[in-house]
């Protein structure tokens, strides 16, 4: 028996499979042998294709819920750490202990 290497689906095709098992005229079985993927693959591609079919037209999507990034407020924390940094490694240079540095 040989062994199946790894197989990646554009989305396209995930959402034409789940509409397809949507649709509800043939069993997740039948799908299966006509698009060579497993039963389970295809509930999961419906399950989701259900959950995120409301953010399609206008819904709060999940990913979003996060407040927008401040790059001045990140830029000025990678200076401090850096400055930080860099005075730990000369602390550590002064009493003869090696820094990550070097």
């Amino acid at each position: 028996m040989t062994k199946r290497t790894r197989r990646t689906h554009s989305p396209a095709f995930k959402a034409k499979v789940a509409l397809a098992a949507i649709k509800g005229d043939r069993t997740l079985a039948e799908l299966a042998q006509q698009f060579d993927v497993h039963p389970n693959q295809i509930g999961a591609w419906r399950e989701q294709l259900l959950e995120r079919a409301a953010g399609i037209f206008g819904g709060p999507a999940a990913g979003d819920a996060s407040a927008p990034v401040d790059l001045k407020e990140l830029h000025a924390k990678i200076g401090q750490l850096t400055l930080e940094n860099d005075f730990l490694a000369g602390a550590l240079d002064k009493a003869g202990l090696p820094s990550a540095k070097k």
